[in-house]
């Protein structure tokens, strides 16, 4: 008996463990079609101008564009959603319009899956796998998630949409008590490529992973996909509404699309190059313009009539290069063959890109595109541009927003870059919490300085914000930069050198006449001799880039060379008599201070 009882009070408890092992959770459903701004992040055309929330191009467009392109447009390629959210699950259902999910060559996950992305409070972008289900509604379930990183800022997602399928609805679920925060699109100018089956993503095991993706990932910039499988044909209806989005930059890839298999003849398809170019040049005059060869065929080595596909179109793309040079028309640059430089099994079937392939496309498409938008990378980490979300009283994408909305209001005279020293100090926007707002009234507001400093930002933080528009648009007098503290944790001496060097040539080629003042980094609590031995290798370096240095640290010094904690809230940040005592120390090397 006794044996008996207690095998009803185990069965009991393990009864009742499956019980709560299975209550369902109850999650809050957000649907970014109805959101009150817009969330849907790579179209060129919303609101009233397009037929369903998930398409790519306008309603009006049905008029001209061939039914093919126009049937092709409702494919979600390229859309992607983002949204914040500390939670450790997220759910997404939806439903297509095609019940093809699946093609021969391309799986489920790539035509009709979604994709989704969490970044970390360093701008690191980390791939998150879900457990799919393909039926009537389709679902993705993102479980066990990390909710936080070291920093308990909640995560930034990026949700790329199916590249092959048109999505009907979407809902994206949270648990009850979660908070998804929708982000808006982003403001900056996209890059938009007009291309094929291949830039539309064939054949991506899944949406993220198309080679589009992966370079706007890489950029950090938006992207509108214009590929139209099988019928990115330089149409000039379709050019006509490329030219109506005002891009950073326009990419034509059709060439997979005019060899002679299509039946356009060759002086046809030199013309449609050279009218695509100049229909562009004619309505967006300072918008470049990259022209891609066909990157080839895999198996063109083996088949000579393949590679003659190839061979023969890019011939007349080169030829239509040239001729365009030859009658002065600018701003026109060509991605050869030779720089994509796919290898032997970058191809599902010998045309169409596997995942290998598509990186292949996005590094090779990523070394050009810096280089026409002026935005190099470098070896070390303090030479890659990066965002950041590592301080909770302020939102970093937000103040970025509104600090371009203030530099084209009011163009400063002088830009103070930084981190938290910086942003605390005072001025405008204000930051929630001003050490130093009396010194910067009296010194620094009168001299047209603009704060421009981020809490905890590091080297490669403004380096974004430089190569992202905070030096566009206006001339100053002077950039100051007090940067690198946050990079002492991370960084060895010669990686924070080399990072600043950078920087100062990236600021020096947004404004060429304004002086860059590189200001020492300021002495911090048990890091006194560091930073001095550091600070003499910047002053070097900065001699070589032609560059103003100063280093008024030594008024938070005492005699024994150790930091003045009086002068500080934390050993780090000053306090107002510290930021008093930096002001006069900068005061005579600012443009229009007193000697």
């Amino acid at each position: 008996m006794k044996k008996m009882r207690m095998l009803c009070f185990l069965l009991a408890c393990t009864t009742r463990l499956v019980t709560v092992a299975q209550t369902p959770v109850e999650y809050v459903w957000w649907n970014p079609a109805k959101n009150d701004f817009p969330v849907i992040e790579g179209q060129a055309w919303t609101g009233n101008d397009i037929r369903n929330p998930y398409d790519r191009l306008p309603a009006i467009a049905e008029k001209t564009v061939r039914k093919e392109v126009w049937n092709l447009s409702h494919s979600s390629a390229g859309l992607m959603i983002r949204f914040r959210a500390t939670t450790d699950q997220v759910v997404v259902r939806y439903v297509v319009g095609n019940k093809q999910q699946a093609l021969p060559h391309m799986p489920a996950t790539g035509v009709s899956g979604v994709d989704l992305y969490a970044g970390n409070s360093d701008g690191d972008w980390l791939w998150a796998a879900g457990k799919y289900t393909f039926r009537d509604t389709i679902q993705y379930r993102y479980a066990n998630l990390e909710p936080n990183d070291s920093y308990k800022r909640g995560r930034e997602y990026r949700l790329f949409l199916p590249l092959y399928n048109s999505v009907q609805w979407l809902e994206i679920g949270v648990p009850k008590g979660v908070t998804l925060t929708p982000l808006p699109v982003r403001l900056e100018k996209p890059v938009v490529i007009y291309g094929t089956s291949i830039a539309q993503g064939a054949c991506a095991s899944r949406p993220g992973m198309a080679w589009t993706a992966i370079l706007g990932r890489k950029l950090d910039r938006p992207l509108i996909n214009l590929g139209f499988s099988g019928n990115g044909r330089l149409e000039k209806e379709v050019v006509d509404l490329v030219s109506q989005v005002d891009a950073s930059l326009y990419v034509l890839d059709c060439l997979p699309n005019l060899i002679a298999t299509v039946g356009i003849k060759p002086e046809d398809i030199k013309s449609r190059i050279l009218e695509s170019v100049k229909m562009l040049r004619q309505k967006r005059p300072t918008i470049p313009v990259l022209l891609v060869d066909h990157a080839g065929y895999t198996d063109g080595s083996i088949s000579p009539i393949r590679q003659q596909y190839y061979s023969d179109v890019n011939t007349l793309m080169h030829q239509a290069f040239v001729q365009l040079k030859a009658d002065g028309i600018n701003g026109i640059y060509l991605l050869p063959k030779s720089q994509i430089n796919l290898d032997m099994d970058a191809m599902v079937d010998g045309t169409h890109p596997t995942d290998l392939g598509m990186q292949q496309y996005a590094d090779a498409y990523e070394k050009t595109i810096r280089t026409l938008l002026n935005e190099p990378v470098g070896d070390r980490s303090t030479m890659k541009p990066r965002t950041q979300y590592r301080d909770g009283s302020f939102d970093w994408e937000i103040r970025h927003r509104d600090m371009l909305a203030r530099l084209k209001a009011k163009p400063p005279r002088i830009i103070f870059m930084g981190n938290s020293i910086t942003h605390f100090w005072g001025g405008e926007p204000k930051a929630s919490r001003i050490n130093g707002a009396d010194s910067w009234n009296s010194v620094l507001e009168p001299l047209g300085a603009q704060n421009m400093g981020y809490g905890w930002d590091r080297i490669e933080n403004v380096l974004w914000r430089v190569y992202h528009g905070e030096l566009d648009g206006y001339k100053a007098d002077q950039v100051v930069l007090m940067i690198g503290t946050n990079n002492l944790q991370l960084n060895t001496d010669a990686e924070i050198v080399a990072g600043l060097k950078f920087l100062i040539q990236a600021i020096k080629s947004r404004q060429p006449t304004a002086e860059v003042l590189m200001v020492g980094i300021l002495p911090r609590r048990d890091g006194e001799t560091r930073v001095d031995t550091l600070n003499e290798a910047i002053a070097q370096m900065t001699t070589e880039a032609n560059a103003a240095f100063v280093q008024p640290g030594f008024v938070f010094l005492q005699p024994n060379g150790k930091v003045d904690e009086s002068l500080f809230s934390d050993g780090l940040h000053p306090n107002a008599e510290g930021y008093r005592r930096l002001a006069g120390a900068l005061r005579p090397y600012l443009k229009g201070g007193k000697k």
